[in-house]
C-alpha cells in the first residue's frame, strides 16, 4: 500500500484563508463558500511563498464547466482536470490555529501591563537569522489571540530583510482584510525601509538569493502601489521585553 506524499493548501478566499497541511483542514475552509480560491502545493515553503502572492499568479484560467465547486472532492482531482479553484478575489495567508504540522513555534506574551498600552487588537512581526547572511525566517503574531498567523523561510537572508519583508508581509494581509490594526516591528531599520519604500540590503545578488530579491521587488512594488494606512509602529524591547513574535534564539 503506495503512502501519499503531503500536500500543503493554500487557501487565498475561503472562510480563514491560510496555509493546511491537510485536504480536511482545507475543505472546511472552501466548501461551500462562494468564489473560493485554494490550491495544493508539494512543500510548505512553496505554499507560503504563494500564500504571500496574488492568486493569480498561481491559478491557471479554467473554462467554467471546468471550475470546481468544492464539493466532495479532493482539491488534487480538481487541480488535474484544471479546475483547483473557482473565481473571485482572494486574500494574504492568515495560518490558523492547529494548521501546523509538527512546527509550532510558542508565541511570547507579554505582561499584562503592556498588553493595556500596545493594546489586544495588534500584529507583531518579527525576523531571525543563522549568520548574516543564514537561513532566515520571518513571521506575524496576532497578539488578541496569542497565535501565530503567517510563518515565511527559512532562505538564504539577512535579518534585516526579513524584518522588512514581515511588515510588508502584514500590511498586505491587513489591507486586503480591510483591517486598520497596528503592527509592532523592534527593527528601526525596516521600519526606515518600509517608509522609504525601499530594502536598502547590501546583501550580493546570487543565484542563491534570487528568489529572495524576486520577494524584495515584489514587497516594494506593492509598497509604491498602495496606500498605507496601518499604523507601524517601533517594539521598545528594553520597557517591554521581547516581542511576542521572537523566535527565542537569544
Amino acid at each position: 500500500m503506495s503512502s501519499k506524499k503531503p500536500k500543503f493548501y493554500v487557501v487565498w478566499t475561503g472562510r480563514i484563508p491560510g496555509v493546511y497541511t491537510s485536504w480536511e483542514e482545507c475543505r472546511e475552509q472552501v466548501d461551500g463558500f462562494p468564489g473560493a480560491r485554494y490550491k495544493a502545493f508539494a512543500s510548505r515553503d512553496e505554499a507560503e511563498y504563494a500564500a504571500a502572492d496574488e492568486p493569480e499568479e498561481h491559478i491557471h484560467s479554467a473554462r467554467p464547466a471546468e471550475r470546481s465547486t468544492v464539493a466532495s472532492t479532493d482539491v488534487d482531482d480538481a487541480a488535474s482536470r484544471g479546475g483547483e479553484v473557482s473565481s473571485c478575489g482572494g486574500r494574504i495567508s492568515s495560518r490558523p490555529s492547529g494548521s501546523s504540522s509538527g512546527d509550532t513555534r510558542p508565541v511570547h506574551m507579554p505582561s499584562p501591563e503592556v498588553l493595556a498600552k500596545v493594546g489586544f487588537q495588534t500584529l507583531c512581526v518579527d525576523a531571525a537569522c543563522s549568520g548574516n547572511p543564514g537561513a532566515m525566517e520571518y513571521r506575524g503574531v496576532y497578539l488578541a489571540e496569542g497565535r501565530e498567523i503567517f510563518h515565511f523561510g527559512p532562505v538564504h537572508g539577512t535579518n534585516n530583510i526579513g524584518e522588512f519583508l514581515a511588515i510588508v508581509h502584514a500590511l498586505a494581509l491587513l489591507d486586503k482584510q480591510g483591517t486598520k490594526m497596528p503592527i509592532y516591528s523592534d527593527s528601526a531599520t525596516a521600519i526606515s525601509w518600509v517608509r522609504r519604500k525601499q530594502c536598502r540590503t547590501q546583501l550580493a545578488r546570487t543565484p542563491r538569493t534570487e528568489k529572495l530579491y524576486e520577494m524584495i521587488a515584489r514587497a516594494e512594488a506593492w509598497l509604491k502601489a498602495h496606500r498605507v494606512t496601518n499604523p507601524i509602529l517601533k517594539w521598545e524591547t528594553s520597557e517591554w521585553g521581547e516581542i511576542p513574535a521572537d523566535f527565542g534564539r537569544k
